[in-house]
């Protein structure tokens, strides 16, 4: 719980009073590797704070999976259009590495916003912060090559090359393992 009350005080004052209504609204969950966190078809539940693991973001397929994300240690993650509509998600979530997790439920989140005088701040900076990480996701694969993108996660990124498995990153930069392959015999 410790990660989450350093998250919160880096963006706002934390009172004690908040904290403590904010600590007893998490539970904590740990899972395995390869455990699937939300699937297709379910609704979120829970906004979730990662104090150890990979998550990864993507589409189902039969013939290939779509990876459009990952969350790492010190972060939030949550299926968030599906959390905020409490409507089935389109897509799954995983855990890449054993990960322990910390979550908040819907209607215990909103008693926190209701009920703490920094909740609205916290949640109004956690979903910016999203809003801005699909933004620039979006921008990315509609104005730069695959090549691009993958200099990008070298550039900005190196936790993604470095530990995540080369066909996820081959997805998340919209390229066959075989292509990226290439790309990085190009770059070497």
């Amino acid at each position: 719980m410790g990660y989450i009350k350093e998250y919160i005080e880096n963006i706002t004052t934390l009172s004690e009073q908040d904290w403590l209504i904010i600590a007893s609204s998490f539970i904590k969950r740990e899972f395995e590797k390869s455990t699937k966190l939300i699937k297709l078809g379910e609704t979120e539940r829970y906004l979730s704070f990662i104090e150890k693991g990979i998550i990864r973001y993507y589409i189902p397929g039969e013939e290939k999976e779509l990876t459009f994300g990952f969350n790492f240690g010190k972060e939030f993650t949550c299926a968030y259009d599906s959390f905020l509509t409490q409507l089935p998600a389109e897509y799954e979530q995983e855990t890449l590495t054993k990960s322990i997790i910390w979550s908040i439920s819907y209607p215990n989140l909103q008693k926190v916003y209701a009920q703490t005088q920094i909740g609205n701040i916290w949640g109004r900076y956690a979903a910016e912060k999203l809003f801005l990480q699909k933004s620039e996701r979006e921008i990315s694969l509609l104005k730069d090559t695959a090549k691009e993108r993958y200099m990008d996660l070298l550039l900005n990124k190196p936790h993604i090359i470095q530990q995540i498995p080369l066909k996820h990153i081959a997805s998340y930069i919209g390229v066959t393992p075989q292509a990226l392959s290439r790309i990085r015999k190009e770059i070497s």
